[in-house]
């Protein structure tokens, strides 16, 4: 009888298991955050040649890289905010694996987005989505599907005004929820930071950092492709790079869907 592992493997052979690419491409112009100048700035990416089947090294190609940890489509870690440092096994290396698979629920607000670029999931948006597509089960991902990541032009990504970034997020009140009423893994994002691009402003400012993350819950931000999962379903692979003491990591998150779910 064939085994679990070889169905998966003749699923993908056959296309009825296809893999989905949810993450941004890395290159100089990948949109990063921007904080007020008396904080530490992250570096943007940057690609060095070490040499190309020249005279630096005649048989190959290959280079060297640099960006900040939270750049890209990327994995923030409970470490990340200081409500999580004191967890153990906090940090991309020490993160049991375990927790880099596991499966998705996409809430598609993009038609709200479209019109309000500053939109709000709420805590009744998500019961409504769980009226319709069951309740968001223990050690799920939360996916705010927005359409925020066709915004290919990195100024238009980031959407900054004078009082900041204007991008879509979380409610104040929905991370607590999420974290302590669903035990949920976490939470994914199309925009650069998993929280609104407002919320440095709220009463609790940066709600989906602190509440997640002093839960001990994960973060995907800058995710790309939420309109090709279905709401339920999906299952994501999201291993950051094993960086020791590592916040977070550049991360090539992929979906697994079954085709005609």
């Amino acid at each position: 009888m064939p085994t679990l592992l070889n169905q998966l493997a003749h699923a993908l052979e056959q296309g009825s298991i296809q893999v989905i690419d949810l993450s941004q491409s890395l290159h100089h112009r990948t949109p990063i955050i921007s904080l007020p100048p008396q904080y530490g700035q992250s570096a943007p990416f940057r690609m060095e040649e070490i040499s190309r089947y020249d005279e630096r090294g005649p048989g190959w190609y290959w280079n060297n890289f640099s960006c900040g940890e939270h750049t890209g489509t990327h994995f923030d870690a409970p470490v990340h905010w200081v409500t999580g440092k004191d967890f153990p096994d906090n940090t991309t290396d020490a993160i049991p694996v375990g927790n880099f698979i596991a499966p998705a629920c996409v809430i598609d607000v993009s038609a709200r987005v479209k019109d309000d670029s500053d939109y709000l999931l709420t805590i009744a948006d998500v019961q409504a989505w769980e009226a319709e597509h069951g309740r968001i089960p223990a050690g799920s991902w939360v996916l705010m599907r927005t359409d925020w990541s066709r915004r290919t032009d990195p100024d238009a990504f980031l959407n900054a005004r004078e009082d900041g970034s204007h991008t879509p997020g979380p409610h104040p009140d929905l991370p607590e929820f999420l974290a302590r009423e669903r035990d949920v893994l976490g939470w994914g994002a199309e925009g650069v930071g998993t929280d609104a691009g407002q919320a440095y402003a709220f009463s609790k400012p940066f709600p989906c950092h602190s509440t997640m993350h002093g839960n001990n819950k994960f973060g995907l931000a800058s995710l790309v492709n939420l309109d090709r999962l279905p709401a339920t379903g999906a299952m994501l692979i999201t291993p950051p790079l094993k960086i020791v003491g590592g916040s977070g990591s550049p991360c090539r998150v992929l979906a697994l869907v079954e085709h005609g779910v």
